[in-house]
């Protein structure tokens, strides 16, 4: 259920586009986020922390093309998430006792998977360069390419891209990981 959540407002936003263009899509793509922020509340009694910044970042960036009707905004939220989570995972090496990457991937492998800390911070490093590309990929579309090639881009592109990265990086792990019962340490 989570990853039909996850991309709920992505295939609002794409349906809306190809039937009632880029602006009705934006407003779409608002009012599910909404939706998926009550879910998740419902749910789990929080907001995850990534949903939450696609959230602001939606509202904000999509008010700005809805007032404004320039739909350069909504083209350059893509570019400010994945910076700012950049640099939340750059900011991770200095701030808890564990990386972003750790938090986010090691729940998902749980204890059958044990990684060494040393391994979490390089590929914790190779997430801030993911994102750092990824944001700079979205900008050089949304200036250079056609709203349409954009849109394109956005659905399949990064979508397709983040999907990619985040499985070679679970095989990347998996690969990596000291056998169940050796003691994880550097």
């Amino acid at each position: 259920m989570q990853p039909l959540l996850d991309l709920a407002p992505l295939i609002a936003f794409g349906v809306t586009y190809f039937a009632a263009g880029l602006y009705a899509a934006t407003a779409v793509l608002m009012v599910a986020m909404a939706i998926v922020l009550v879910v998740d509340y419902v749910r789990e009694r929080r907001i995850p922390p990534m949903h939450g910044l696609s959230a602001v970042l939606y509202f904000t960036f999509g008010a700005a093309t809805l007032v404004l009707h320039n739909k350069h905004f909504i083209q350059i939220k893509p570019t400010v998430f994945y910076w700012v989570a950049g640099l939340a995972f750059l900011a991770s090496f200095w701030i808890g006792p564990r990386t972003l990457t750790e938090r986010l991937l090691g729940a998902a492998l749980g204890s059958q998977v044990p990684v060494q800390a040393s391994t979490w911070r390089r590929l914790n490093a190779v997430w801030v360069g993911f994102c750092g590309v990824a944001g700079g990929l979205n900008l050089l579309v949304a200036t250079y390419a056609s709203e349409r090639q954009w849109v394109w881009f956005k659905l399949v592109g990064l979508t397709g891209l983040l999907l990619v990265f985040a499985v070679a990086q679970v095989a990347w792990l998996m690969r990596r990981a000291e056998p169940a019962g050796k003691p994880v340490h550097d």
